[in-house]
């Protein structure tokens, strides 16, 4: 097939997602500045920076001094364009942010989830649904601001015209979120994703991965996943499915996963099979605490008066140390940032010992090219690499995509 030939409107569109892109991260930015970041001409730069503050996208930020001559101008994108939403659909609840184009959190809105219908679809939709004019209404945002909605989901997202969920471990078999929340009312541009990989986006875009071209992140929680960066870009598989580092096999013939499959990781390592190794360590007792997160505190809590609970988190260590030396062993990367709530709790405490028995199971030329590594952004990374989903569409296009471009002259 003979390549496609780049077009004016082509080349107009690459330059404004360039500079527009550029200002996001890294402004606020001369028009100086910006040629010298960019490669791109001072005329190209002024033409298409003249354009994006006459849309309303870039706005003008203060004066630096230059040398010699007038006070430079400084642009940066305007925070007051439009807002997005980051929706995290986690194992035992929903959260809902919003954020202006600066990605400053405005408001957000929590909702547990529990009891046998947990995860119906129909019910999750109604929560985020309300959760979502809720949020709206706390942040004094309406509607027409919105750029788009971002939400992060347990599973494979298999995406293409039609977006679907594939979530087995929570009964979800190609959903259709998107239009399953249009029939429930937000009529906004929808954007699923799986929540390892949006929280794996805010690490790189905000947190501990910035700066690296080969990483992974990695979400521990109920359940487990990865988010796989190369060459700086997420590693998405033929059908999006790949970082479902969780159902790596770590023991033949082992302990069941939810997945139906026996010795996945995440029956060693997710917050779940933690637990339920825990509980049966304690000849079947109830932990205390009422919910996950707080459990697994207890038993960490626990560690330094009861050996049972020593024996659980020294186990975990392995387990986890094996699990990631994997990652190290197949991908090579320069850093493998640990994330998710449970990954939180574990990685704030044992972070040196996780290493320790990371490097007992790698390849020592590999473990040595490579940093472990805390999360930044903490708990509510899922929710704000959903936000950024909508936001990346704008940056990818150069404008915003609920606008049609116009075509620019020759």
């Amino acid at each position: 097939m003979r390549p496609r030939r780049a077009t004016v409107r082509d080349l107009r569109r690459r330059n404004r997602s360039t500079l527009l892109s550029t200002l996001f991260f890294d402004g606020p930015l001369s028009r100086h500045e910006l040629g010298g970041h960019t490669g791109l001409s001072a005329a190209t730069v002024s033409n298409v920076v003249g354009e994006l503050i006459d849309d309303g996208l870039v706005v003008e930020a203060g004066l630096v001094e230059s040398d010699g001559g007038r006070p430079r101008v400084l642009l940066r994108v305007n925070p007051a364009y439009g807002h997005v939403v980051g929706i995290d659909v986690g194992e035992t609840g929903v959260t809902m942010e919003i954020f202006d184009l600066a990605m400053t959190r405005l408001a957000t809105v929590v909702r547990p989830l529990g009891g046998e219908r947990a995860h119906d679809v129909a019910v999750v939709g109604r929560m985020i649904a309300e959760g979502f004019g809720e949020l709206l209404r706390v942040a004094g945002v309406s509607d027409d601001s919105l750029i788009g909605v971002g939400i992060g989901v347990p599973g494979t997202v298999e995406q293409g015209a039609t977006v679907r969920v594939h979530a087995q471990t929570i009964g979800w078999d190609g959903v259709e979120l998107a239009a399953l929340l249009r029939a429930e009312g937000i009529t906004v541009p929808v954007f699923v994703e799986n929540g390892a990989k949006t929280l794996g986006q805010a690490e790189m875009w905000f947190g501990a991965g910035r700066g690296t071209r080969h990483a992974v992140i990695a979400l521990i929680g109920s359940g487990v996943g990865a988010t796989v960066i190369t060459d700086g870009t997420t590693y998405r598989g033929a059908t999006s499915s790949a970082g479902e580092w969780g159902h790596t096999t770590l023991m033949f013939n082992g302990r069941p996963c939810r997945c139906g499959a026996l010795g996945c990781l995440e029956a060693y390592v997710g917050a779940e099979g933690i637990l339920d190794r825990y509980r049966r360590a304690r000849g079947g007792r109830a932990i205390p605490r009422t919910d996950e997160q707080s459990q697994l505190d207890f038993l960490l809590d626990s560690v330094e008066r009861s050996s049972t609970a020593a024996d659980i988190v020294a186990a975990t260590v392995g387990y986890l140390g094996a699990g990631i030396s994997n990652l190290v062993n197949l991908f090579n990367p320069e850093r493998i940032v640990l994330g998710g709530w449970a990954g939180v709790a574990l990685g704030s405490r044992l972070l040196p010992e996780i290493r320790t028995a990371t490097a007992a199971h790698a390849l020592r030329h590999a473990y040595e090219q490579t940093s472990i590594v805390l999360c930044e952004l903490g708990q509510d990374a899922v929710a704000v690499g959903a936000a950024t989903l909508p936001v990346e569409t704008l940056l990818n296009l150069g404008s915003d995509p609920r606008v049609r471009p116009k075509v620019p002259a020759i």
